[in-house]
C-alpha cells in the first residue's frame, strides 16, 4: 500500500493576534478538513476558532471526546480560545413538539460535549417558519421558545454563554426572551446587510447584549464571502461598528481565499480608519 502524501494548505503569512481591540476568529471550515487540521493551521495566528458544529444527526458527525480534549490541547499550544457554534440540523422552535424536544435534547448534549473547552459563547439558532406575524402566532412561538431556551440555559454552568444569532427575521421578536433568561446575541452583520437592516442602528440598540459578531462580504444577495465584495457605504458601517466592539469577531468565510483576503482587508482599512 502507498503512503499517502500530507495535504499540503496554504497558510496565512502574518499573525493577527491582539491587533485588534476585539478577538478576530475564524470558522473551522477554512481548510477541506477535519477540526484538528483546521486549529493546527489556523491557531498561530488568529485569537479564536468558531467550532461549527452544525450537523449533530448520523454517525460520527459530532467530534469525539478525544478530538475534544486534543482542542484544549491546541487551545494551550497556541494561546487560543474558541466559541462553538450549535447545531442547525434541528429546532427549538419547531412545530412539531417532539422535533421541538428532540433538538433541545441535541443542543443539551453538544453543550456538555464541549463544555471542557470553556467557550466564549455558545451561538444558536432560533428559526422563524411561521407563515405571518399575527400576534397570536407570535405568541405561541414566543412561548415555546421561552420554555426551550429555559431547558437549555440550565445545561450550562457558565452565564452569559449562550449567544442568538440574528437570523432574516426582527430581533426584536426575540428581544423580551433574551433580556428575561439574560441570554446574549450573536450579530451576524452579514445576515443583517443581506435582509436590508441597518447595520449601525441594530447594533447600537442591542451592543450591550452583544458578545459575538459574525463578519462576511455580501454581494447581489450572496454572503459569506471576502470582505471585498461589500461596498464602500456598508463596509463603512461595519468599520462604524468595529470601533465601538470588543467582544469576539468571527471572519464567518469557508475557505481560504476567502479568509485570507478578508483579514488584508480589514487590517488595511482598519488602519485608516
Amino acid at each position: 500500500m502507498m503512503n499517502r502524501q500530507p495535504i499540503e494548505y496554504p497558510s496565512l503569512t502574518k499573525s493577527y493576534k491582539g491587533m485588534f481591540p476585539f478577538k478576530i476568529c475564524t470558522t473551522s471550515f477554512i481548510y477541506p478538513d477535519h477540526y484538528i487540521p483546521n486549529v493546527r493551521m489556523l491557531g498561530p495566528y488568529l485569537d479564536e476558532i468558531e467550532l461549527l458544529l452544525f450537523e449533530s444527526q448520523g454517525t460520527d458527525v459530532l467530534p469525539s471526546r478525544k478530538i475534544i480534549a486534543e482542542l484544549c490541547r491546541l487551545a494551550t499550544e497556541f494561546d487560543l480560545s474558541y466559541n462553538v457554534h450549535l447545531p442547525t440540523d434541528v429546532s427549538l422552535s419547531d412545530r412539531n413538539p417532539a422535533r421541538q424536544q428532540r433538538a433541545v435534547d441535541t443542543m443539551i448534549q453538544v453543550i456538555d460535549l464541549v463544555r471542557p473547552l470553556e467557550a466564549s459563547a455558545l451561538v444558536l439558532h432560533v428559526p422563524y417558519s411561521e407563515e405571518s406575524y399575527d400576534e397570536q402566532i407570535l405568541k405561541k412561538w414566543r412561548d415555546k421558545v421561552h420554555q426551550n431556551l429555559t431547558q437549555i440555559k440550565s445545561a450550562v454552568e457558565k452565564q452569559n454563554i449562550i449567544a442568538i444569532e440574528t437570523l432574516d427575521y426582527p430581533l426584536e421578536l426575540l428581544e423580551d426572551i433574551v433580556l428575561d433568561l439574560d441570554l446574549r446575541i450573536c450579530l451576524d452583520l452579514g445576515h443583517l446587510m443581506v435582509y436590508d437592516y441597518d447595520v449601525l442602528e441594530v447594533f447600537n440598540k442591542y451592543a450591550s447584549k452583544t458578545s459575538v459578531l459574525h463578519l462576511h462580504g455580501v454581494e447581489n444577495g450572496r454572503d459569506h464571502t471576502t470582505l471585498e465584495r461589500l461596498s464602500d457605504k456598508l463596509f463603512k458601517a461595519v468599520l462604524q461598528v468595529l470601533n465601538k466592539f470588543t467582544g469576539v469577531v468571527s471572519i464567518e468565510v469557508f475557505s481560504f481565499e476567502n479568509l485570507d483576503s478578508s483579514l488584508k482587508y480589514l487590517e488595511n482599512h482598519w488602519r485608516k480608519s
